[in-house]
């Protein structure tokens, strides 16, 4: 069958059980209406995963390990059509008109999506003329050309994003790089008025209404489940995930771990009891706010739910839509205008449930599918009898910002034994922290640390002003406020939750993208525009040096790599205690460095750091990190004079983009580190960059302490960049110095590296922790790699990360 040249009659279509939804049906019908000869088989889930285990067991780890399960749907179709051949379409693609036509005489067909979606945000950030769609796709069995995209998974298996993981953007990449001539010149890509002939909704919304020509079209794709949809597609639950927890008794921790959620389901699955959960939504005179948190309700996985909406306003908007839904698990009350405070219109909702456990469903925030399953499912694996999230996503759409907010009791997540609820006091605002703090006092709590499940969202009409939200911003463990990272991220939640049209073309609009770099890397939305070199500010590089002669070559050619003007770049060494030719080397470099930048500091000093043993060795740290927190004060009082920026930048540090400098900055912080890995994609190297854990307050750090400071071992109540990729800018709790970019004024008023323990923090991590209690945060981006190898067989360097 793998060698014949024809493509087969056979057409194959996915979804993740054999109950096809109503709206997908029909267009499925289609495909068999117009091929009446053809073979059809849907592909289920568990079908999937038993092919592969068959023909491509070596392919499994990356399958089961993929993040979202729309990443598994769309590698599937590549293992299908390389061994049995044939049609795959899309469950949202319809067929105008049999396809013979166009698949006779080829070995494999393609089509590309409308040239519009190439002036999407996403699309214009990777550079792309033309988008090849994923969606239907025509191939002969034992195509060349799927070894090839077999190869391209496994590489692009870390990347960020279902859309370069697996999707059309990942297609696109594998069609542009296949590395075979005869592979190439037998795939037919054919023109978006043949299969893709309408725009999808919020590409118009964005750039105005495009009239579709069917006249041409054979088939057509209806975008309601792929990255340009204007709704998110009937959810799937997700497989392998595990979320932090820690749980208490009357304030007193008892455990913490990881939640696993597929072995709760299991238990359902084998009759385990799933309790009733009433979510209980207030409302006045909001109904289109009040839709989107019912739609959420509706996409829920948890199987035994009601939604009791009490409303008190005088708009009988929303009781029709409740109406017309005809939803039995929606009921409906409305109550005379009366006056009643939001504590008591949330009583009235209480006594009006039925379920033995209720939650708040606030009538202007967004649930994703999965926010009551997790929830019940920490609660009954646990014993717990409520359950809070450590921490919820924050959207404020006016001013462009998303944010994963910091840990603390987040009142509106709570799930709660209704037998265990005290009443909500008679408050018009702020009657939900009560509640929640004497259910933390009397109950057996859970917290579960799954931000993405609950998305706070600020709209100008909410219970609390503009204040409060800006102070949530303010303490955020994460951000995405530069145009291309918010709209990035803000497509990624539109794929769980009815984010509208209107939403995403905003954020576009807001977007500003540049075209691509050098060597085909495009501009990201954290650069500055490029502007006269007189413009831009001034960079001081600090480099110390120790036995530095193998690297510093390659440390020179990098500098000079870098596309800053080198007229707004001073550079500042510090040479000691090496025993190597390194003084020599920077004595003949010094000439025509100092032509190049402008200006240079070289200074000598040596500081007597020599060590017998081992440079992790726990008991040599103190006094080696103090050391190293001498140097860098050192130098920095010798060469910063007017400079505005200060790099801190390791001699072994071997690769990072010319545009590193430009980058950094345009992270609008006053502290700023890329991540320092040891592979392009590979893990953390320097490890003094991390995020505390949400529940770091609760572990015993001072198990952990020796010298002074703190040296737990890896991971201990730390998480580390490699974690963290594809989360744009996120605040830090420490920082590392591989490469650290200060703002000078910061130095200037007094920011150094402690070489004595402050708060049991020492050099690097001690900088972050004064310049926290200087006002000032610190913050990263994970995607920004510098690269820094392990070097075993080479002697240290001055500076180095603590392990």
């Amino acid at each position: 069958m793998r060698t014949q040249k024809k493509i087969p009659a056979l057409i194959h279509q996915t979804w993740k059980d054999a109950d096809v939804p109503a709206q997908w049906k029909k267009w499925a019908d289609s495909w068999r209406r117009h091929h009446p000869g053809w073979g059809y088989r849907l592909w289920t889930d568990s079908d999937n995963r038993a092919f592969l285990q068959e023909h491509y067991p070596w392919f499994l780890p990356i399958y089961d390990g993929y993040a979202e399960p729309i990443m598994r749907a769309d590698a599937i179709r590549y293992f299908l059509l390389d061994h049995f051949g044939g049609l795959y379409v899309d469950l949202d693609f319809e067929c105008l008109s049999p396809v013979e036509g166009i698949l006779d005489g080829h070995e494999l067909v393609l089509g590309c999506e409308p040239q519009a979606h190439t002036g999407l945000l996403l699309a214009r950030q990777r550079g792309f003329s033309r988008i090849v769609g994923n969606a239907f796709i025509a191939s002969r069995p034992g195509h060349p050309f799927w070894a090839h995209v077999h190869r391209q998974l496994v590489g692009a298996h870390r990347m960020p994003g279902a859309l370069d993981v697996t999707g059309p953007f990942f297609l696109t990449r594998a069609i542009d790089s296949a590395p075979e001539p005869a592979s190439i010149a037998s795939i037919t890509i054919l023109g978006p008025e043949v299969l893709y002939p309408e725009v999808s909704p919020y590409a118009q919304e964005l750039f105005g209404p495009q009239e579709a020509d069917y006249e041409r079209a054979y088939a057509v794709h209806h975008w309601s489940g792929s990255w340009v949809r204007d709704s998110p597609a009937t959810p799937r639950t997700s497989a392998g995930k595990r979320f932090p927890f820690w749980a208490s008794q009357e304030l007193q921790p008892l455990a913490d771990g990881l939640l696993n959620l597929d072995a709760q389901r299991r238990r359902w699955a084998s009759g385990a009891p799933a309790p009733t959960v009433s979510c209980l939504m207030v409302t006045k005179d909001r109904s289109s706010t009040a839709r989107r948190a019912i739609a959420c309700f509706r996409t829920q996985t948890y199987p035994n739910l009601e939604l009791v909406v009490v409303e008190d306003g005088t708009d009988d908007a929303l009781e029709q839509h409740i109406h017309e839904l005809d939803d039995p698990r929606i009921r409906h009350h409305r109550l005379p205008s009366e006056g009643r405070t939001l504590g008591e219109l949330r009583n009235e909702a209480v006594d009006r449930a039925t379920g033995p456990y209720v939650s708040q469903w606030d009538d202007d925030d967004l649930y994703d599918p999965e926010r009551i399953e997790t929830q019940m499912a920490a609660i009954l694996s646990l014993g717990a009898e409520a359950c809070f999230l450590a921490r919820e996503r924050l959207w404020w759409p006016a001013r462009h910002k998303l944010a994963i907010s910091c840990a603390r009791l987040w009142e509106g997540s709570m799930v709660c034994a209704k037998d265990r609820l005290p009443r909500y006091p008679a408050l018009r605002r702020g009657e939900d922290t009560p509640v929640a703090e004497e259910v933390a006092r009397t109950c057996r709590v859970v917290s579960v640390d799954a931000p993405e499940l609950y998305t706070y969202v600020c709209h100008g009409g909410n219970t609390f002003n503009e204040a409060h939200f800006a102070e949530h911003f303010d303490v955020a463990t994460q951000i995405w406020s530069e145009p291309g990272a918010y709209a990035e991220r803000l497509l990624a939640m539109a794929t769980r939750l009815p984010i509208g049209p209107e939403d995403i073309a905003h954020a576009e609009n807001g977007a500003a993208t540049r075209p691509s770099g050098q060597g085909g890397r495009t501009a990201t939305a954290l650069e500055p525009a490029p502007g006269p070199a007189t413009e831009r500010p001034t960079v001081l590089v600090l480099t110390p040096l120790k036995d530095a002669a193998a690297f510093l070559p390659g440390y020179l050619e990098n500098l000079r790599a870098l596309d800053y003007p080198r007229e707004a770049i001073s550079l500042g060494l510090l040479e000691g205690d090496s025993k190597d030719t390194t003084p020599d080397l920077l004595r003949q470099v010094l000439p025509g460095l100092e032509a190049e930048f402008r200006r240079v500091t070289l200074v000598h000093r040596d500081f007597g750091l020599q060590l017998a043993g081992p440079r992790w060795e726990p008991g040599v740290q103190r006094r080696r990190r103090s050391v190293l927190a001498k140097v860098r004060n050192h130098l920095l009082s010798r060469a910063l004079t007017d400079e505005e920026w200060v790099l801190w930048l390791d001699v072994d540090v071997t690769g990072y983009p010319a545009d590193l400098v430009q980058r950094l900055l345009g992270a609008g912080k006053d502290i700023v580190v890329p991540h320092c890995a040891t592979t392009a994609g590979g893990p953390t190297y320097d490890l003094n960059t991390f995020v505390l854990h949400p529940r770091a307050g609760t572990l015993n750090w001072s198990q952990w302490l020796r010298d002074g400071i703190l040296q737990p071992p890896r991971g201990f109540g730390r998480v580390y960049l490699d974690e963290l990729r594809g989360q744009g800018l996120i605040r830090v709790d420490s920082v590392g110095g591989t490469t650290l970019l200060v703002r000078a004024d910061l130095h200037r008023d007094g920011l150094i590296f402690p070489s004595f323990p402050y708060q049991h923090l020492i050099e690097t991590e001690g900088l972050a922790a004064m310049a926290r209690d200087m006002g000032t945060a610190c913050w990263a981006l994970p995607d920004l790699e510098v690269l820094h190898p392990h070097h075993a067989d080479v002697a240290e360097p001055l500076v180095h990360h603590m392990e």
